[in-house]
């Protein structure tokens, strides 16, 4: 038979004594919280002493409840001790310790208090992603050179498996992206450069703009919003269901597992993304410039070949393993990042193409001005 709880105040030189009896479980909930709420305002400042000996039966609820009597008492500079407690209510009491929960009101202020605390709060995640990117890429060097040292211990197939998905199940939609692109800048040339009868300079903008910026530029963009992305779910999932512990509990390193074979995948593939890119806009350009401005191939192709040098070429070209680089390394942080639920694979996944996209035009940013000042 369940005794229902009740308590006792003695009065004692050393201060009060309370002494609880009876069930104190979620049986009882509605007479152990009005009971509790009762000691709240009887017990008074000072020391006192709670018996926990008449107690029969204490589960989680009445744990809580006595926890939270505790931190009542004690904002009101009432100390108590516990008495007579038995060891598996002493574990009770400590794993389901209670904690103050904050009342979700926002803090007052002004607007512009508002807008710097966001700003300020704005930086303080940015930096730690600078510090926890680096961090990262000294994990994933570190991992490549004791794959250096022990070859043995390199996937080959993992590799050439996600080199097929970076590059050759990509080249589609890059193809189609890409021609359309240089299409509309050769229209978009032609019509702006024919007011001052000089529509054949349009060849020139599209072979420059195309194989120093746009190319690169748009290969890198829709790499980090399909693979990239995928890179940060498969890795965001394999941590939900903790196939990473897993790998760790095997003695596998998750990086040297998961992350190289990714990243190489990218720098490998990247580049060869970015050629065909390039030709892809360039056969889009002249196609649009033989029908819409009425440059014949054979035109089009002398003066690409007069306005194109090698060095033309090598800019887009040597942009891309280090845009590669940075979207993998966006890509993998954010899955390793992932947490045990579905929106927080979600929001991961979108950071991840949203920084990976900012990071690239920045890296596009910092390589044109160094081509720039070294004029090449």
């Amino acid at each position: 038979m369940t005794v229902a709880p009740s308590f006792a105040v003695l009065q004692e030189r050393s201060g009060a004594q309370i002494v609880l009896r009876g069930s104190w479980s979620a049986t009882q909930g509605d007479a152990v919280e009005k009971i509790a709420d009762e000691l709240a305002r009887t017990i008074p400042a000072g020391p006192s002493e709670l018996d926990m000996s008449g107690v029969e039966r204490l589960d989680t609820l009445g744990a809580w409840v006595i926890n939270r009597l505790l931190h009542m008492c004690a904002a009101r500079d009432a100390r108590i001790t516990l008495k007579g407690v038995r060891e598996a209510q002493e574990i009770l009491l400590r794993e389901a310790a209670y904690r103050a929960f904050d009342d979700g009101r926002p803090v007052s202020g002004g607007i512009v208090t508002g807008m710097l605390a966001d700003t300020g709060e704005s930086m303080v995640l940015a930096g730690r992603d600078v510090r926890d990117g680096v961090a990262f890429l000294g994990q994933v060097v570190a991992s490549i050179g004791r794959v250096i040292r022990h070859p043995r211990r390199f996937r080959v197939t993992t590799l050439v498996a996600q080199i097929e998905n970076v590059s050759l199940r990509g080249v589609p939609i890059i193809m189609l992206i890409s021609f359309l692109v240089g299409a509309i800048v050769a229209q978009q040339g032609i019509f702006q450069l024919s007011r001052f009868g000089a529509a054949a300079f349009a060849v020139d903008l599209i072979g420059i703009l195309v194989l120093r910026e746009l190319g690169v530029l748009l290969t890198s963009i829709m790499v980090a919003g399909r693979s990239g992305s995928a890179y940060t779910a498969e890795i965001g999932s394999m941590n939900m269901r903790e196939e990473i512990d897993a790998l760790r509990v095997m003695g596998l390193d998750p990086i040297e597992v998961l992350v190289v074979p990714r990243i190489l995948a990218l720098i490998i593939g990247l580049p060869i993304l970015t050629f065909i890119a390039n030709i892809s806009a360039l056969f889009g350009g002249g196609v649009v410039s033989w029908v819409y401005g009425g440059v014949s191939p054979d035109v089009f192709i002398e003066r690409l070949s007069d306005a194109v040098k090698v060095n033309t070429v090598m800019v887009g070209l040597i942009k891309a393993p280090f845009m590669a680089l940075v979207i993998g390394l966006i890509s993998c942080v954010e899955g390793l990042g992932v947490k045990g639920s579905a929106e927080s694979l979600g929001r991961r996944v979108t950071d991840s193409v949203v920084k990976s996209i900012f990071m690239v035009i920045v890296v596009d940013g910092l390589f044109a001005m160094f081509f720039a000042a070294i004029k090449y």
